[in-house]
């Protein structure tokens, strides 16, 4: 198994309520960012725990992805995350802190490849590839939409 860590932080000018309210609704993620996401169907809520049913987009392809999500209340969300189609699996957070220009995201992905093939093509891919779309899809669209 290959294990990386994905790692950035960006600054969006727009308070951590706003922010806070887009990327933890995950049930309109895909009118949102809809480079990255076609559908997300929460299953199960208790509270801020979540369980959800995501299709994802990504590498050109779509991928049924199953998240056990906990909503941290203004300050972002951590996420452990399957995708057997892809054969990945991998504990995401998505962090909130005040920033002298409005919110720093703190954005970190520890991703486990289980096929062994896939380690081989996915670690250099994953490093460069993921990071810059994920900007461009959702980071880059948070701004559009909350930076006025």
């Amino acid at each position: 198994m290959n294990e990386i860590t994905l790692h950035n932080q960006w600054v969006v000018k727009a308070p951590i309520n706003d922010v806070f309210r887009i990327m933890t609704d995950f049930e309109k993620f895909p009118e949102h960012f809809p480079k990255v996401a076609e559908s997300i169907q929460i299953n199960k809520r208790e509270g801020n725990y979540l369980e959800m049913d995501a299709t994802v987009r990504s590498f050109g392809k779509k991928f049924q992805v199953k998240m056990k999500t906990q909503i941290l209340p203004g300050k972002g969300f951590i996420s452990d995350n399957d995708s057997y189609q892809f054969g990945t699996s991998g504990h995401e957070e998505l962090l909130f802190s005040k920033h002298a220009k409005g919110t720093l995201i703190d954005y970190t992905y520890q991703v486990t490849i289980h096929k062994k093939w896939l380690g081989i093509i996915a670690v250099p891919l994953l490093r460069w590839y993921s990071m810059k779309y994920w900007e461009k899809a959702v980071i880059d669209q948070l701004k559009k939409t909350l930076e006025k």
